[in-house]
């Protein structure tokens, strides 16, 4: 089934946030989902240990090079998607999980320190490709933006990469406090009380954007077997 990756070299760049509310999204259009937590400081199983979690989401961790593998391939096998957030690092396990993706999903926020780290990863990508002998589909996803600034900084990276070929998700992920918050209450974003944190609704709508492109990609980039299997 459908594996998407979450990877960057840079810590902080959004890509546990991103996991979570991606798959929190596709959980509850009833597909099931394992998230892999191969993040060293398991942001997502911790996440997962608090309330409202949706039935149909599974997280794993305890992850390492030797097991990222086998991991990906059995829950391959038993769920319609897998989601994989990775180090903010490069390492065995983060070339080994992006061997087996189907899209890889790369955050960046608006400045130049991460369009850099951002090119890391392609490159990596780029080698696994080599390695493998197989296509591997990646996007950038702009994290932390704001809905009504654009600065000159973020629109120069953007022009850069659109510059140089590299794909791009069109939603970006608004700097918002509900998808800070999951990771205090628990939950998704549409279970948030709107008395104690501000905005849902967009931030509802934001999720649900993002989601909806990533489905649009992978039933691109999907091969004919794996296709009937996104929702």
């Amino acid at each position: 089934m459908p594996i998407i990756v979450f990877a960057s070299p840079k810590g902080g760049a959004g890509k546990s946030t991103s996991a979570v509310v991606l798959a929190t999204e596709l959980a509850q259009k009833g597909a099931g989902v394992t998230v892999i937590d191969a993040d060293p400081n398991h942001p997502l199983s911790q996440w997962a240990k608090r309330p409202g979690r949706p039935e149909t989401l599974t997280v794993v961790g305890d992850i390492s090079e030797d097991t990222i593998i086998d991991t990906i391939e059995n829950a391959s096998a038993r769920t319609a998607f897998v989601v994989v957030d990775l180090e903010g690092t490069a390492s065995m396990t983060v070339a080994y999980a992006i061997s087996r993706a189907d899209l890889v999903i790369i955050p960046v926020q608006g400045s130049q320190l991460d369009a850099a780290e951002a090119a890391k990863a392609i490159r990596l990508i780029r080698q696994q490709e080599k390695a493998f002998a197989k296509r591997i589909p990646y996007a950038v996803l702009f994290t932390r933006t704001s809905t009504a600034i654009k600065p000159r900084t973020f629109q120069h990276i953007r022009g850069e990469f659109s510059d140089h070929g590299v794909p791009a998700f069109e939603t970006q992920m608004h700097e918002r406090d509900a998808f800070r918050a999951i990771f205090s209450f628990g939950g998704t974003v549409e279970s948030l009380d709107s008395t104690q944190v501000g905005n849902v609704a967009a931030a509802v709508s934001n999720a649900r954007a993002f989601a909806g492109e990533v489905i649009a990609k992978l039933r691109q980039e999907v091969p004919e077997a794996k296709a009937a299997e996104v929702a």
